[in-house]
């Protein structure tokens, strides 16, 4: 039952890191997009 347990914990953890890393990589997207648009020249 333990091993069970441990895996739903795994999950859970594997969930939660997945949810941050999405809002991060949309983050970095629309940095990304900002960069690219009329003020890339800027830079």
């Amino acid at each position: 039952m333990s091993e069970f347990h441990d895996a739903v914990m795994e999950l859970y953890f594997a969930r939660k890191r997945i949810a941050l890393l999405e809002a991060e990589n949309e983050a970095l997207r629309n940095r990304l997009a900002l960069a690219e648009g009329p003020t890339a020249t800027e830079n």
